[in-house]
């Protein structure tokens, strides 16, 4: 059989699985008019994780999910607020927007929900102090962090005492940046604060200290499993080359 017609073939039997299983219509356009590469980024994107439930395989399926429809999700998670006005809807709809850096409809978004029985939500107020750092509002994030603290004192979040330690250096506060890395490099799940600490122990001229720090980074990524390698591999990059002084 001529490879033409067992394309046309498989092409047209890809559409019609399109329409029976209602997935997105998005797809008829991307097999007719890219044929090879649609219908190779529907067998990925679409069967592939039926034959296979491997993490591997959802990961892959994502990826190529957001090369092919970027906005997907964005334009679901507004969808999901129109129908129903939550605060989980609408946190989840700020997410997109940092990540997509939109970070002052996010940080509009946040304040928007940031009253009433939900004035004092730690998520609410660590979010919006996100959105607020990202935009360069430091003493802004500072107060929402506080605020976030105050009104929250049993609620521990290594993510926010990372954004907490980073406001600090933004604001020239080194002594207290430090103070903060040092404490957040005891605990959290990754080593940015010890790096971060370390890069600021270099700015003081405090050489042997930080390199002592880095190479102590280097140390654990050589027994940590893959998965922390690859979750942290640019904070680990970073810590070897310091260490080299390269």
């Amino acid at each position: 059989m001529p490879f033409f017609i067992l394309s046309l073939i498989i092409q047209v039997g890809l559409v019609v699985h399109v329409l029976k299983t209602g997935r997105n219509m998005s797809w008829i356009f991307i097999l007719l008019f890219f044929p090879l590469v649609g219908t190779l980024a529907y067998l990925i994107v679409e069967l592939l994780p039926e034959w296979t439930s491997s993490r591997g395989a959802h990961r892959l399926k994502r990826g190529i999910s957001k090369s092919v429809n970027p906005d997907g999700d964005l334009r679901r998670a507004t969808q999901q607020l129109a129908v129903a006005d939550t605060v989980q809807n609408a946190m989840t709809l700020a997410a997109q927007y940092m990540e997509k850096q939109r970070y002052e409809e996010a940080e509009a978004l946040y304040a928007r929900y940031l009253k009433g029985i939900n004035a004092s939500d730690p998520l609410l107020l660590l979010g919006i102090a996100k959105a607020q750092f990202a935009l360069g509002k430091f003493e802004a994030a500072e107060q929402s962090l506080d605020t976030f603290k105050q009104k929250n004192p049993d609620f521990r979040s290594p993510e926010g005492h990372l954004l907490h330690a980073r406001t600090q250096e933004e604001l020239g506060r080194i002594d207290a940046a430090i103070h903060e890395y040092d404490a957040l490099r005891r605990y959290f799940p990754g080593p940015e604060p010890t790096c971060r600490l370390a890069l600021l122990l270099q700015k003081r001229g405090d050489q042997a200290r930080a390199r002592e720090l880095f190479q102590r980074i280097v140390d654990e990524s050589l027994v940590a499993g893959k998965h922390y390698n690859t979750v942290h591999r640019e904070w680990v990059a970073l810590a070897k080359r310091e260490a080299s002084g390269s």
